[in-house]
This record gives C-alpha cells, sequence and structure tokens, in this order.
C-alpha cells in the first residue's frame, strides 16, 4: 500500500475517505481501497449508517480502480469467509 505523509493526508478531500467526518481510510488508489476494506471492521466509533455510507463509497472507488469486491454489503465482512476482495 502506497503510505501517504501527513502532508499529503491533509491535502485529501474529505470525499476521498471512506469515513470522511472521521478522515479514515482514504481512498486514493487500489492499495487504499483493499486497506479500507480489510480494515473496515477496525474503524470503532461510527454508527450503522454511516458503516452503510462509507461501504457505498468503497463500492464506488473499488469499481474506479477495478478492485473485485465479492461482499455486497459490508455485515458480510463479519461471515469469516476470509475470500473479501481479487485483484
Amino acid at each position: 500500500m502506497s503510505k501517504l505523509t501527513t502532508k499529503a493526508r491533509a491535502a485529501v478531500p474529505d470525499r476521498q475517505f471512506a469515513f470522511p467526518a472521521q478522515r479514515k481510510e482514504p481512498l486514493e488508489d487500489a492499495s487504499h481501497v483493499r486497506n479500507a476494506i480489510a480494515r473496515f471492521d477496525q474503524v470503532q466509533g461510527v454508527s450503522d449508517a454511516e458503516r452503510d455510507a462509507a461501504w457505498q463509497r468503497i463500492l464506488a472507488a473499488a469499481k474506479q480502480y477495478g478492485v473485485e469486491v465479492h461482499e455486497a454489503d459490508w455485515r458480510e465482512l463479519r461471515a469469516g469467509t476470509g475470500t473479501h476482495l481479487t485483484n
């Protein structure tokens, strides 16, 4: 995954984060999208409504960057299938 410097992260618009109000999980490229999916359940202090919205942003970014996501809903991540994405 490409690492964002503090300065670069500060320059990322809110709309490019899965959780924009908290500025958590940037969606800058395919690597960041995969990371956002892998760490989705680690984000604390957000409501299910915020998770729903974040998931939609992740799916849109995944489509943009060619990341195939097998789950239609973030709740499926908790199923423990181990096959969340490819590419």
